[in-house]
Order: structure tokens, then sequence, then C-alpha cells
């Protein structure tokens, strides 16, 4: 018998994106799937793929009982999940949150940025969900679940995921300038933006079109400036494109004084890198990664390259649902839970 799971949020696109995965897991038993606007639905109703795999219902959020269960994974708006946490986390249930809510340490920035946050106490405790990048307080937090604590996770979002992985090789090991800009541009796909339909994202006006958004005020900024340490110093333009599912990032990192880096002995810093991250795949010196390759996957890609303008050009390829977001979160609980990594998330993108 496996760990008992639940998602709340279940019916959104991460939401049944958690579903698909632990639906399969080996370790995970999905034994509730909230949404209040399909309560009483079979999932097989709404999203008829899980056909022979799943008798589920949708249930509510209120109506759930969630205190028997190991780990709830929260696929809810930014400022809900503050609001649900405390109690699960006092009914001894570990919680993994895929919005913003416990991603930023300051609740000054947190606050800027979305709203006055109601939970600091567990902000404070809150683990970073970026495994690659935060494995020691993912680490410390399986350390502490294992001590019979219920744990708090605060996942990484899509955008901050992959141009993260792509940057933050070059700048720990201080190959970048410290006092320069970085830009990062970056390409999503519409699940990115939620199942509820808007003007941007409406079919007609999102097929046959690329356009920017947020331009200089998207919230991911902060998080990416944290992640990195490039505070006041990002200039971050995300995109939407017409794609389901993908996103790519394009890093440029302007050199520091008197670093002289090839190509080569990048892809090698950043293999060493990743050399323990397994869904972490860097690719050779004039490859670069591709969305196609990684969609529905928990995989991430990522490329490198010196530009002769004396700058890197650091590029980070995931799927927006499943690194981006539900695999990550799997990816988490997995280490919290003392679980391979890689645990349910084995698969690889179709190739074609």
């Amino acid at each position: 018998m496996g760990y008992r799971a639940g998602v709340v949020g279940a019916a959104g696109f991460a939401g049944i994106e958690l579903v698909r995965l632990l639906s399969r897991h080996p370790e995970f038993d999905l034994a509730a799937a909230t949404s209040d606007a399909l309560a009483g639905t079979p999932i097989v109703k709404a999203y008829p793929a899980f056909t022979g795999v799943t008798d589920l219902a949708f249930s509510t959020h209120e109506d759930t009982d969630f205190s028997a269960f190991d780990v709830v994974f929260l696929a809810v708006p930014h400022k809900a999940a503050m609001g649900m946490a405390p109690d699960l986390m006092a009914a001894g249930v570990t919680v993994v949150d895929l919005s913003a809510d416990f991603r930023l340490k300051d609740p000054a920035i947190y606050e800027k940025w979305y709203a006055p946050h109601t939970a600091t106490d567990l902000l404070a405790q809150a683990a970073f969900g970026l495994p690659e990048l935060t494995g020691d307080e993912l680490a410390a937090a399986a350390e502490r679940r294992a001590a019979g604590e219920a744990v708090l996770v605060g996942c990484a979002g899509c955008y901050p995921t992959a141009t993260s992985l792509a940057a933050a090789p070059a700048i720990r090991a201080g190959l970048v300038d410290a006092a320069a800009p970085v830009v990062a541009d970056a390409v999503s796909g519409v699940t990115g933006a939620g199942k509820k339909a808007t003007e941007r994202t409406h079919y007609c006006f999102a097929n046959e079109n690329l356009e920017a958004y947020g331009v200089g005020t998207h919230r991911h900024t902060p998080e990416i400036e944290q992640i990195l340490g490039l505070e006041g110093r990002l200039v971050f333009t995300p995109h939407l494109a017409p794609l389901n599912r993908g996103l790519l990032s394009t890093v440029t990192l302007p050199l520091a004084p008197g670093a002289a880096p090839t190509t080569e002995e990048l892809v090698e810093l950043y293999r060493d890198f990743y050399a323990a991250s397994p869904l972490v795949s860097v690719m050779d010196a004039g490859v670069q990664p591709r969305t196609a390759s990684v969609a529905g996957t928990c995989r991430a890609q990522v490329g490198v390259a010196v530009h002769p303008a004396g700058m890197i050009v650091a590029t980070g390829a995931i799927d927006n649902l499943g690194k981006g977001a539900a695999g990550q979160g799997v990816q988490c609980a997995n280490i919290v839970f003392g679980l391979p990594e890689t645990c349910g998330l084995e698969e690889i993108a179709n190739p074609v």
C-alpha cells in the first residue's frame, strides 16, 4: 500500500496532469480529486482519456476529508493555497503547492506582486521546489517529514524553471557580469495560461499568432530574480505561442570581465553541474533544445553557447504542465517521501 494522495483543483490543466501522473505512480495512491465546478462528475466524463484508467469522480474541496492523507497537491489559483495549507498541515498532511503562494521568501515582495500574505509563518518554512537548484531545501524537508512533521513545498513556476535551469550553471560558476542586466525571452504554450479562456487565449486569437505580454510586469520576474540572485537586473519578457504544451526560455547573459570560455567548455561545465540531475539533459555544442522533445514529460533540455559579442546564450525547454507544474510537484513529493526523484516520471516525449 502506497502513500495516500489527493489533488485539490484537479479539473484544471495542471490539476488534471497531476491526476494523470498520480494515476500510474507506483507509490502514490490517488484517492481524491476535487473540483467544486465538476463535483460528482466522473473524471472520465470530463476527460475521456482516463477511460479504463480511473473510476474516481470529482468531489468538492470542502466535503473531502484529507485528514488521513499523506500528501495533498494544491493546483489552485494564487491566494487560495495560503488559505488551505494551514489546516492541511495542522492535520499532519504534507502539502505540495503549485501556485505562487509559497515561492517567494519575502512576504513584502509577495504583497507587491500579488496580495498581502496571510500565512507568513508557513512561508518562512516552505521548501522551494526546484530540485536541481534547491535540493538542500527539499532534503531538509524530507528529514522533517521522516521525523513525523508535515511539510510544505512551494513548487517553482514554469517560466522560472526553464529560465533558471538554463542560466544557473553559468551564474553560479561566476562567468556572468554581476553588474549587468540579464535578458530572458521565454515562449509558452497556451495551457500555461490556465483552463479558463480569455481574449488572449481564445483559439481564434491565439492560433496563427505570437505575442509578448506582461512586458516588465510579469509576476514570475521576482521568482527568477530570487532563484538566480538577479535582484533588479532581470529583463524578463514572456510570449504566448499557438502550442498546447511546451515552454522555451532563451537567456542572454553578459560575460564577466576576463571570462572567455568556449562553447565546448560551457557544455562540459553544464554537464558537470547537472550530472546528478536525471531529468535534465544538456545538449551537445551546436544543438538546441526543442519543446517537442520534452512535451508530455517532466524532462528538461538545456543548451548553451558563447556569442561573439561577449555573451552567453543559454536555452531551456520544458513542458509547462510537466516540469513546469504537475511533474515538478510529483518530483518534489518523491524527494520529500524518500523515493527516487524520477519515480513515476520516466516517460519520454513522442518522437514525432
